[in-house]
């Protein structure tokens, strides 16, 4: 990916700048949500000011999480491209690396979820509900395989594009 593909409002960014969303996320709740509130798609839990993964509790309230509300417009908010030689030789390892990235992050953040993995002309798309996911999923793929990794990130729309190549 380079810096001439990028559209317009996107910005490169350090990997050791952590990344601020200047404007709030059109898919968080505009409220408090009543507590306890159950996720009427993925049974996550609104409980102390955040989504878990809990045991659904009595009389809890019914709500869409923004992690299931993004799915449903089908919205991400980052997109990892995967490219290159190297990629296109260890593509299920790879692969296997993200899945698992995504599973460790969910367990502990349900609103961070894998929307897609899908096969592109030059390589692999990977779109998720969530900045910090698109992030660590590149940051774990140059830790682990090094290569090129380069982070855009558009503050108006509160999205990234990591590209990652090989």
């Amino acid at each position: 990916m380079t810096k001439q593909s990028q559209p317009a409002g996107f910005h490169p960014i350090r990997r050791d700048q952590p990344l601020m969303e200047t404007q709030m996320d059109s898919y968080k709740s505009k409220g408090k949500l009543s507590e306890p509130t159950v996720c009427s798609d993925c049974g996550a839990v609104f409980h102390a000011g955040h989504w878990q993964w809990l045991a659904k509790p009595k009389d809890a309230h019914q709500a869409t999480c923004p992690a299931c509300h993004r799915v449903r417009d089908n919205f991400p908010a980052g997109y990892v491209t995967l490219e290159g030689a190297f990629f296109a030789a260890h593509e299920p390892e790879i692969l296997q690396l993200i899945q698992h990235r995504e599973t460790r992050e969910k367990a502990e953040h349900p609103l961070q979820r894998i929307m897609a993995i899908e096969k592109t002309k030059h390589g692999t798309q990977v779109t998720t509900t969530d900045i910090h996911l698109a992030r660590g999923i590149g940051e774990a793929l140059h830790h682990a395989y090094q290569g090129e990794l380069e982070l855009h990130y558009d503050s108006d729309r509160n999205l990234l594009r990591v590209g990652w190549s090989r």
